[in-house]
């Protein structure tokens, strides 16, 4: 089975805090760039050579540009859901066979998991990229995973496709 996706999301990160904090090893080495290469003033006792600060300065504003188009990515296909951070080369599939339960939920993303993005602790392991709703998903491994998701009902009907017990506060 090679269909379409029964259920397909992709979700910003928030970026105004994240963006701002990220950017300032980018702006402080365009600094040193121009304070030395440009300006011919060598700082430090053994300063970096023109060619390492031009390097440095390209990689850190190429991985910036990369961290501001990542996105999370949710899928339902071929017996899958399959979680996905685009832009980082990261993929998570969980057979449809090993989910248990599924059930709508609303969270706090910094108090109930630290933040947004990908999250491991003694309760869950979280998925989460601007929502403040989604999934809970229990696995038949005891394991229990929170999706994050603009639109949890649709992906729980998705899940719901394997005849698991389930649940929406909807």
């Amino acid at each position: 089975m090679h269909g379409g996706p029964i259920f397909h999301e992709v979700q910003k990160f928030p970026l105004r805090r994240t963006a701002v904090a990220v950017i300032i090893p980018p702006c402080a080495m365009l600094g040193l760039l121009i304070y030395q290469v440009v300006l011919g003033h060598p700082w430090g006792k053994h300063p970096m050579s023109n060619a390492s600060i031009i390097g440095w300065t390209v990689f850190l504003w190429a991985l910036y540009a990369r961290l501001l188009t990542v996105r999370l990515g949710t899928d339902v296909r071929d017996g899958e859901l399959i979680l996905a951070m685009r832009g980082m080369w990261r993929r998570w599939r969980i057979p449809l066979a090993d989910i248990t339960s599924a059930e709508e939920i609303s969270f706090d993303p910094v108090r109930d998991f630290g933040g947004f993005g990908i999250r491991s602790g003694r309760a869950a392991t979280s998925y989460i990229a601007s929502s403040h709703e989604g999934v809970l998903v229990r696995l038949s491994s005891g394991k229990t995973v929170v999706v994050g998701s603009e639109r949890p009902a649709e992906l729980v009907a998705a899940l719901g496709g394997v005849g698991m017990r389930l649940r929406s506060g909807r």
